[in-house]
């Protein structure tokens, strides 16, 4: 804890961060965006006092996370996702000029969520690797021609926390100045 503030702020800022995590994860798992845990689980914040009194709250995903939450705009199609502030931004462009997204990795995604080609049943030996790479080409075409749809799942929750962070901050930073006076005699 630091000199410049008291309990009450460090106590009030770690719940901002708790409760921007747990919403981020929430809409992710509503979003059906879900699907290996490994974003779900990567979304965290930490809370750092600096040498000089600084604070600050750093919230963390895996890089991919972004493409989730912004969306991601493609070469004939633009898509757009709502910022922190409730704002309709334009998506991030791809980047992808001449290939789609890696088709080893929506191969992965793929297996994942269990699609299987007609006529085929879950927990069948029969071998649908052809398949998967076939439609893992096609869904990496489409992404690069119309990009990805953003939710929003971080976006969100931080503006919501946002408007309320002056009002409850406020409340918090006076009550650790009452707590901190001295009476002298």
């Amino acid at each position: 804890m630091s000199k410049i503030f008291g309990k009450n702020i460090e106590r009030y800022l770690n719940s901002f961060g708790k409760y921007v995590v747990k919403q981020a994860r929430t809409n992710l798992t509503k979003g059906k965006k879900n699907v290996s845990k490994s974003l779900y689980n990567s979304i965290k914040y930490d809370f750092v006092i600096e040498k000089n009194g600084n604070f600050s709250l750093q919230f963390k995903m895996d890089n991919y996370g972004s493409f989730i939450d912004k969306g991601v705009s493609g070469n004939k199609k633009k898509q757009s996702y709502t910022d922190w502030k409730g704002k309709k931004q334009s998506s991030p462009g791809t980047g992808y000029t001449t290939k789609g997204p890696p088709i080893d990795i929506l191969s992965k995604w793929i297996k994942k969520r269990g699609i299987k080609p007609k006529g085929i049943k879950r927990g069948r030996s029969k071998d649908t690797g052809q398949f998967i790479s076939g439609l893992a080409f096609l869904i990496s075409r489409k992404i690069k021609r119309d990009g990805i749809k953003g939710i929003s799942f971080f976006q969100r929750p931080l503006g919501l926390a946002l408007r309320n962070f002056p009002k409850e901050f406020g409340a918090e930073l006076k009550q650790d100045i009452i707590n901190s006076l001295t009476i002298v005699k």
